[in-house]
């Protein structure tokens, strides 16, 4: 069953939609077949899946939010309009930069494992699959069921048949393109999540993005979020390809997986008087995938806090995202605060609560290294010292 290859659109009307909504979920490997056919546009793959369907999640919360508010431990908030409102629209135009920013990356990956690049395929795969992730989204209508959302990981389960159809994987190269993917779009999920929860946090709508701007961005230009910034995709695109290079390094030796203890012998001794009590490491990669990972415990007196550094592999290109975004965030609490910017084209995060004497502070290098000091310490100063006594130079010739 194929379509009508000059209907560029990928259904016709809310019929065709609910249609083909119960035949991806119920009937996935027999539709993926169809949709594989089909002649369309990103424009009209955007505006006439991804738009309707990602505006469930955001429309669910907003009404869920203003009726029925937020409670536990016998505390009940219910937000203002204005920040509601905020919340859903700035939800729903990141679903669209999720759904772009994932189709790229599998665009991207496709020649590491002898699959066929295809924007619009990649597309494909990327908003289809997000199907039971954006129904799951109408629990949020009542906040207390919103836990009933984790229904929409079966969108896993959908990546998965699609994507070796769509992108004309080779068998034997199936397994490994699809593992990589979903790793991928679990970090998107995650970046993504974070990102709304940074801006919404600081702002109230005057405007916003509309739906075509969206849909028509090519992969250059940004995306404005009024009050908190804007999204460069230009950057995010660079990112997916810098993850390219570096998977197909990878796959073909050119760039090896970095050997856990080399890693494990950057940790210190010891930093400015605590000492090192644990030592260990451990490693791995697989299709562009690191693994390897050392980490140390140091302490002094009845304080102790862990420094670790991770080998992200291919998948540290995706940290680079957090240049992509230009201003900040923060938020402040009773004893401490979170703030998470950009610094020299990187996200950096650190959180600190007074209290506790207890905070995090991570970083990345060269795109590739995460470098985070978590645990209890004097002030966040020390544990920025603590980041700061791993070499970034030789962490540098090690990615080289």
């Amino acid at each position: 069953m194929a379509t009508n290859p000059d209907n560029l659109q990928p259904n016709d009307g809310h019929r065709a939609i609910v249609d083909r909504v119960k035949r991806i979920l119920l009937q996935p490997k027999t539709e993926w077949a169809v949709i594989d056919t089909e002649a369309t546009t990103t424009t009209a793959l955007l505006k006439g899946w991804v738009a309707p369907l990602a505006a469930i999640g955001p429309i669910a919360a907003l009404i869920g939010a203003l009726v029925f508010g937020y409670g536990a431990f016998g505390i009940h908030f219910r937000p203002s309009i204005g920040s509601a409102v905020t919340t859903a629209l700035v939800s729903y135009v990141m679903a669209f930069v999720g759904v772009w920013v994932l189709s790229l990356i599998i665009n991207a990956l496709a020649p590491t494992f002898e699959a066929t690049k295809n924007p619009v395929q990649a597309l494909k795969v990327a908003a289809y699959a997000a199907t039971a992730g954006w129904l799951a989204g109408i629990f949020q209508i009542v906040p207390s069921l919103g836990w009933l959302g984790i229904v929409g990981l079966y969108s896993i389960y959908l990546l998965y048949l699609g994507l070796p159809i769509l992108m004309k994987a080779p068998p034997a190269k199936t397994m490994a393109y699809t593992v990589t993917t979903i790793i991928a779009a679990i970090v998107v999920f995650f970046v993504i999540g974070a990102i709304t929860t940074a801006v919404t946090s600081r702002i109230a709508p005057r405007s916003m993005p509309t739906l075509g701007s969206i849909g028509s961005t090519s992969a250059g230009g940004k995306v404005t979020i009024p009050g908190a910034g804007s999204i460069d995709l230009g950057k995010i695109e660079a990112a997916t390809k810098q993850m390219e290079a570096t998977a197909k390094g990878m796959q073909s030796g050119e760039i090896k997986p970095i050997a856990p203890d080399a890693l494990q012998a950057l940790l210190p001794a010891s930093i400015a008087g605590w000492n090192r009590t644990e030592i260990s490491s451990q490693g791995g990669a697989a299709a562009g995938i690191g693994g390897s990972h050392a980490e140390a415990r140091y302490r002094s007196g009845d304080q102790s806090f862990t420094l670790s550094i991770t080998d992200a592999g291919a998948l540290g290109a995706l940290a680079t995202m957090g240049g992509a975004i230009s201003g900040q965030s923060s938020r402040q609490t009773e004893s401490g605060y979170e703030k998470t910017a950009v610094e020299n084209g990187n996200m950096v995060s650190e959180k600190w609560d007074s209290a506790s004497s207890n905070g995090s502070y991570s970083t990345m290098v060269a795109s590739r290294f995460a470098v985070e000091a978590d645990g209890d310490a004097p002030s966040i100063d020390m544990l920025k010292q603590a980041v700061a006594a791993i070499d970034a130079r030789k962490l540098v010739a090690l990615g080289n």
